[in-house]
């Protein structure tokens, strides 16, 4: 018996991407929408007025609203210098900033209701000040949120902050009041 030989015939391979294609249609909103979650927001800080402008003009002349961080409460102070309110901290000793906001409301009302519009603060921060308190004042004082005509909306407090070191008077008074408590 012989044995035929045949000769098999080399075809090109056909490219079969039907799978790529299935991957591809689920991975592409998949990380669109990893994308939208993974959005960095940016926190805008103001400079301070210069200092020297601030020792050289005299107090009544001075109407800044300071937010003094203390660890276990805070105060505010308008015109500078002058305490309008103590925010004491809540039951588990964390910084109230439910009352917070309410108080700059108020603070907000009442210049709005004077004429005055003012849409700066500045934040006195104790050199030990944790991160997280500054980032969670610097949102609260910015903005609060409220309802309008059926929709979630923030309304605007004082959105451009500035950070300062805490003059060591008002904080060795907020420690005495601290201690009475």
């Amino acid at each position: 018996m012989m044995l035929k030989k045949t000769r098999l015939t080399r075809q090109e391979p056909e490219l079969d991407i039907t799978s790529f294609m299935s991957l591809m249609i689920v991975l592409v909103p998949v990380l669109l929408m990893m994308m939208v979650f993974s959005h960095i927001t940016i926190l805008e800080l103001k400079l301070p007025s210069d200092i020297k402008e601030l020792s050289a003009a005299p107090n009544s002349e001075l109407k800044n609203l300071e937010l003094l961080i203390g660890e276990k409460q805070l105060a505010l102070y308008y015109p500078q210098g002058a305490l309008l309110k103590n925010i004491p901290a809540t039951k588990d000793g964390k910084h109230d900033y439910k009352l917070l906001v309410q108080a700059l409301k108020e603070v907000k009302f009442l210049l709005n209701e004077q004429g005055i519009e003012k849409k700066d603060i500045n934040l006195l921060l104790p050199a030990n000040t944790q991160y997280q308190t500054i980032i969670t004042v610097m949102d609260s004082v910015r903005s609060y949120e409220t309802v309008v005509a059926a929709s979630l909306v923030d309304a605007e407090l004082f959105p451009d902050v500035s950070l300062l070191d805490a003059p060591q008077d008002l904080l060795a008074q907020m420690n005495q009041d601290e201690e009475a408590q």
